[in-house]
């Protein structure tokens, strides 16, 4: 096509929007420690073992947990106030990530998260410029799409690989029954963060198939027959 044109479909709005929120995803993810539950603890940081007979009242709990590079550990009672859980971050540095399989599990998802912003930029791009050169847009969009999400498929795979680390194996592991290991999760469980990574790199496979159709539709007859009317805005929805 010569010229510009400014081409909105129902297709190509919806691939921008599903773009956008399978990135806000594993940005929250990556971002919020809640990838791991611990066992449930009292106030006093004493973990609450599952056969104890001891009634003790919901709000009186609550659940540690961690993420890549923070962490949710104990309760604070504020005085004359509830109590407030403390998150914070328990590494200064890259390096003081507790496993390697975590650095890597680091990497490969920031490396994810950077294409699939990129590919963002270029959904909101393709309303009005549809080719990179005689490159279309949406299918050079949606190939990185599906580049971004493997490099999130072997993070999120990573993850659990990282599971031997000191930081886990005390969060999740009682000592005279259990061992901490790659892929062991004893008494911990799986946190709704990671779950959030797995829905935006599900998204993202998702994205990358749908971008053919916005590209589809954007070359459609429709198109070209508004075009042909000397039309430089063009709304198909």
């Amino acid at each position: 096509m010569a010229g510009c044109y400014v081409i909105v479909t129902t297709r190509n709005i919806l691939w921008m929007v599903l773009s956008v929120v399978a990135t806000l995803a594993v940005i929250t993810g990556i971002m919020t420690p809640k990838w791991l539950y611990g066992r449930p603890r009292i106030f006093d940081d004493v973990a609450l073992e599952s056969n104890s007979s001891e009634y003790v009242p919901p709000e009186a709990m609550y659940r540690p947990s961690i993420g890549i590079y923070n962490r949710c550990k104990k309760i604070h009672k504020m005085v004359g106030g509830d109590p407030v859980l403390n998150c914070y971050m328990y590494v200064t540095d890259f390096m003081d990530i507790p496993s390697h399989a975590w650095k890597a599990c680091m990497v490969f998802l920031c490396f994810g998260t950077f294409l699939l912003a990129a590919v963002v930029i270029m959904s909101l791009i393709g309303f009005c410029v549809q080719s990179i050169g005689k490159k279309s847009i949406f299918s050079l969009g949606g190939v990185i799409q599906a580049i971004a999400a493997l490099f999130l498929v072997i993070g999120l795979v990573l993850y659990p690989a990282g599971w031997s680390n000191e930081i886990v194996d005390k969060l999740c592991t009682r000592p005279s029954v259990q061992k901490p290991g790659a892929f062991v999760i004893n008494d911990c469980s799986l946190g709704w963060a990671f779950y959030a990574v797995l829905g935006g790199t599900l998204s993202s496979f998702l994205c990358s198939l749908l971008s053919a159709q916005a590209e589809k539709s954007t070359s459609s007859d429709e198109v070209q027959d508004e075009i042909s009317d000397g039309k430089t805005v063009i709304c198909l929805i």
